[in-house]
């Protein structure tokens, strides 16, 4: 090897035999700095994923949400008498449940309604007697036609704009109308905080919004009958406001009668619910005028 000092080389030994500088101190710090530069690095030790902290969150609500809605259908005083402050998201999922499944609805099953709304008419004394059963074949072949064709792609009836709008138009008459029951409590020296009062209404809301869901259900598959269940939904939710009051008990006895109170939320309901009447009839106009523009439309009758 090469000595370091004077660059003679060296067969062997401890100094080089020229200018007698040490050599193999210079050996062993050399090996010992490639041995340090070519050591394997050692690999991170490897961690399992962990899941999403959302999806299990998630996943958390919607199993409550399942056993409480199934347990309101169940046993509906009991699960809402026992439904606290705790219960409060749950009863705000079926109310957004209620408020969206009914524009869907009819987003999904408008077609059937028009065919039911025009049928009736048909059925009237007044026209019937008028009509010969050749019309009513013809109409019976419009009817068939109307099933079978997509209409919403021919008027372009957005979805978005149906029924996020209704939706949330509808929800906001939900939320009036459980602030005055609320308002009509407290009239009625029912000692309850806000949270609690809208858990329980949720969840005597479950079976209304239970029958919207069946109803969504058989829009889907096109059965005419949904329209009944989604009345019965709309219905009941003048069942939903004299439960919850009754359900809570008077911290004092000289409060509004539970009977007045009932009756002026009902006013409040019935007021909301033209409001709702009157927005989805202005939708109902839209539709008719798009079909009445539609020359696809003209062209398919």
């Amino acid at each position: 090897m090469n000595c370091s000092n004077c660059g003679h080389f060296n067969d062997g030994g401890k100094f080089c035999v020229k200018c007698g500088h040490k050599v193999q101190e210079e050996v062993a710090v050399s090996q010992a700095a490639a041995a340090s530069e070519y050591q394997p690095q050692s690999q991170p030790a490897y961690t399992p994923q962990q899941p999403n902290q959302r999806v299990r969150q998630a996943k958390k609500v919607s199993k409550s949400f399942f056993s409480y809605f199934a347990e309101g259908i169940k046993n509906p005083t009991a699960t809402a008498q026992a439904a606290g402050e705790t219960q409060f998201v749950n009863a705000l999922i079926t109310v957004i449940l209620y408020a969206l499944s009914i524009p869907i609805m009819l987003y999904v099953g408008w077609k059937l309604l028009l065919i039911q709304f025009v049928r009736s008419m048909f059925k009237l004394p007044i026209i019937s007697e008028e009509l010969a059963p050749s019309d009513m074949e013809d109409f019976n072949t419009g009817v068939d036609l109307i099933k079978a064709t997509d209409i919403n792609s021919i008027i372009h009836f957005n979805f978005t704009d149906f029924v996020f709008k209704q939706g949330i138009f509808i929800f906001i008459g939900l939320a009036v109308i459980i602030g005055a029951t609320y308002v009509a409590a407290k009239f009625g020296k029912v000692d309850v905080s806000f949270k609690e009062f809208f858990s329980r209404f949720g969840t005597f809301l479950i079976i209304p919004t239970a029958l919207l869901l069946i109803g969504l259900v058989l829009a889907f598959l096109h059965v005419e009958y949904f329209s009944y269940f989604m009345n019965f939904g709309l219905l009941s939710i003048f069942l939903v406001v004299p439960f919850t009051i009754a359900s809570f008990k008077q911290s004092e006895i000289n409060g509004l009668d539970r009977i007045y109170s009932t009756l002026i939320v009902y006013v409040v309901i019935t007021i909301v619910l033209t409001f709702i009447a009157n927005g989805l009839g202005e939708e109902a106009k839209t539709i008719i005028t798009r079909m009445g523009n539609s020359s696809e439309l003209n062209d398919l009758f």
